[in-house]
């Protein structure tokens, strides 16, 4: 294992690893940092190519010391959209298709990592407030390695999350309030010692596993990173850890100095990102009355919003609103023209990229990845069937 320390994202204080811990003495978000040099001189490129797939073969930029609680995580491909993007008259459009994970979504990279980590550091009961996959995720890794999982999900969250989080045996919630306010009450009961909090950059390690997406993208890609990375943002670990993630591949000679311009995307019924952004402010004020159809980026007030303000100014990126009709409508036109089932964050990234292509942001001939972030059958779709009488169907007429 090549950490070194933790880091306070905000005021850089250190602190020892080895042992547990959730937010620093500043409330912000602790950083995992590793002896770059040492992992430099066990990391190539034919070394990484050569390794078992799977996010765990990056063990030298990973904290785990020993065996990790998997459940068989898989490099997700690299999809290309190319009808989407012929008809906005573009070409390189791409798919990071995180659905293809265990519980199916990207969540099982950072609660893999997450749940790995206490169950080496001996946590016994573990909790988190949730909007869907990420509950399901820290349930079934929870369950893999025997610790206790609580979950409580806002009323909005969508049955199939709920019932799948309680399939895996945790104790599950519905609750009468936002994410960021369920959120609170497990703060609560990790305060009181009844549970340790999971809860999103409220411990240093989801971040490490959403970091292996960076890593593998590069990799797919030939070593390179794309022009622009559309990234669908609630809590924004996924953008966080991929920025974190460039910078350590970069430090151990992997990869030059370039960097993909970061977009973040929010619905527009919840963009405080967008908002402060757009404001010029270092950190985002909460979000009233959140809604969105996309309940995966339906967060109010998140902990890492600094980070993620960060990282899409200094790539050059922006935050990007958009309207639920144009979500949904992605997600019809990429099933129907390209066979691809978007979830409803992904169609929000698909919609962003479409709203910044006709901006002017992105050139009709650079390289996008989009990210799909969860399995689009998960979620409620229309139901556009007819009914057929066999005995009066006549096959002309189908």
């Amino acid at each position: 294992m090549n950490v070194t320390h933790l880091e306070c994202s905000l005021t850089g204080e250190r602190y020892e690893a080895g042992h547990v811990h959730n937010l620093s003495r500043a409330g912000k978000p602790l950083l995992v940092r590793y002896d770059l040099e040492a992992a430099k001189r066990a990391l190539t490129r034919e070394d990484v190519a050569a390794r078992e797939p799977g996010m765990w073969k990056w063990r030298e930029l990973l904290p785990n010391d020993g065996a990790p609680v998997s459940l068989g995580e898989i490099e997700t491909p690299i999809v290309a959209l190319p009808n989407i993007a012929a008809k906005a008259g573009a070409s390189n459009l791409l798919v990071k298709d995180e659905g293809r994970l265990p519980t199916g979504s990207f969540k099982a990279r950072g609660l893999a990592m997450a749940v790995t980590m206490a169950r080496q550091f001996g946590v016994e009961k573990i909790a988190m407030p949730t909007n869907g996959n990420a509950g399901a995720a820290l349930a079934a890794y929870g369950a893999r390695a025997g610790i206790e999982t609580v979950v409580i999900c806002p009323a909005e969250t969508p049955e199939i999350n709920v019932t799948e989080t309680a399939a895996y045996g945790a104790r599950v919630y519905v609750a009468d309030g936002q994410i960021d306010e369920c959120g609170a009450l497990v703060g609560k009961g990790a305060a009181a010692g009844l549970w340790f909090d999971c809860s999103t950059l409220k411990e240093p390690y989801r971040l490490e596993g959403k970091k292996v997406m960076g890593f593998e993208l590069v990799e797919q890609l030939g070593w390179e990173v794309p022009d622009a990375i559309f990234y669908p943002t609630g809590g924004g670990t996924g953008l966080i850890g991929m920025w974190k993630a460039f910078d350590e591949l970069e430090a151990v000679g992997l990869i030059g100095s370039k960097r993909p311009r970061m977009y973040a995307v929010q619905a527009e019924g919840c963009a405080p990102i967008v908002r402060a952004f757009e404001q010029g402010n270092e950190f985002a004020e909460r979000w009233e009355h959140a809604a969105t159809v996309a309940t995966g980026i339906r967060v109010p007030k998140a902990v890492g919003d600094f980070l993620i303000l960060r990282a899409v100014r200094e790539s050059g990126g922006a935050g990007i609103a958009v309207a639920e009709d144009a979500i949904q409508q992605a997600v019809e036109d990429a099933a129907r023209d390209d066979g691809f089932l978007l979830c409803p964050e992904g169609g929000a990234v698909l919609a962003a990229w479409r709203k910044a292509l006709g901006a002017g942001l992105i050139g009709k001939d650079e390289r996008v990845l989009l990210f799909n972030c969860a399995n689009g059958n998960k979620y409620p779709l229309p139901d556009r069937s007819k009914t057929l009488k066999l005995a009066e169907a006549d096959p002309a007429a189908l």
